[in-house]
């Protein structure tokens, strides 16, 4: 009996020290990954006094909204904004609904050139953008269809600075990210039960208002998910940005200029490289980047959630 308790004792002593030791794991790898965003979060609400005290370290001392109100006012934030948004939900609107239809044909339909098809899409993926970046900046400098706008117009015209560029490859499947999301509608179809589909060809319903009227209302969440993912890829883009919207402001470009940014609007201050003041500036613009992505994903987090569990690329 005393070697059976002592063996339950170890058992449990065991399990004890095993689920600790995972807590104290789980922990450390949270604050490693958390405390930068804290100091940067922290920083922000600091003054310059605060900044330069070596004993303030995480908790200011007092409290301003000095470092927003600057980089707001200086690498126009309001506008980058503005901009950010209005292209990010025309890309993301577009991209999820010429995904969701070329993943369901992926899904539901045998054709020829079907497995070509499906080639593309995994090259697209795999590829880095960087490789056909050049080629890509080109097309678009002087973009022409066979040679009949030189013919009408008398030259190639200059698509860059406009929303044109993501129109054509967000429309023809070829926008940022977009071999992911064919791919996720691709396997979410598949798995979708093909018994309703065969209801409603039975009562007579053709394929587009099969898609429109029974395809569409049940995939909501996978919807919701696309466009989230659209939406935040090209928020955060800096490759596409850059390359088509130099003279446009976005937040992504306007971040991506980083400490020069921040020095060559911010001559008047005095700001140098490496200085607290400006490593707090650069730090608290790019919070006032991702907060909007955050807000909105705290309202449809469920739906993004629903969405990728069902997307069959997970478990």
């Amino acid at each position: 009996m005393n070697i059976l308790k002592k063996l339950r004792l170890f058992k449990n002593t065991r399990k004890v020290v095993l689920t600790a030791f995972q807590y104290i794991i789980l922990i450390g790898l949270c604050y490693y990954i958390l405390s930068p965003i804290f100091l940067k979060i922290s920083m922000s609400f600091m003054s310059e006094n605060d900044l330069l005290d070596k004993l303030v370290v995480y908790i200011p001392r007092k409290i301003t909204f000095w470092n927003y109100k600057t980089a707001a006012s200086y690498l126009s934030y309001w506008q980058g904004l503005f901009n950010t948004f209005l292209i990010s939900a025309f890309a993301g609107i577009i991209q999820m609904m010429v995904c969701t239809f070329i993943g369901y044909g992926l899904a539901r339909f045998e054709f020829k050139g079907k497995s070509l098809i499906m080639l593309v899409v995994f090259l697209t993926i795999i590829t880095p953008p960087m490789t056909y970046q050049t080629p890509m900046y080109l097309f678009f400098r002087y973009f022409d269809v066979f040679g009949l706008i030189k013919l009408i117009h008398g030259s190639a015209i200059n698509l860059l600075d406009s929303f044109w560029p993501l129109f054509i490859l967000s429309i023809t499947g070829f926008g940022f990210k977009n071999g992911v999301y064919i791919y996720m509608m691709r396997q979410y179809f598949r798995g979708f039960p093909a018994e309703l589909e065969e209801a409603a060809y039975v009562d007579g319903s053709g394929v587009f208002r099969t898609f429109f009227v029974v395809i569409l209302p049940n995939a909501k969440a996978m919807l919701v998910t696309i466009f989230m993912f659209a939406f935040a890829w090209q928020w955060t883009d800096t490759l596409y940005s850059t390359m088509f919207f130099s003279k446009i402001k976005t937040l992504s470009n306007l971040l991506s200029k980083g400490f020069e940014g921040m020095m060559v609007a911010g001559r008047e201050l005095g700001l140098k490289g490496g200085q607290p003041l400006t490593i707090a500036l650069t730090g608290t613009y790019s919070l006032m980047v991702i907060i909007p992505l955050i807000l909105i994903y705290i309202v449809v987090q469920r739906q993004v959630t629903e969405g990728i569990e069902r997307s069959g690329i997970v478990g």
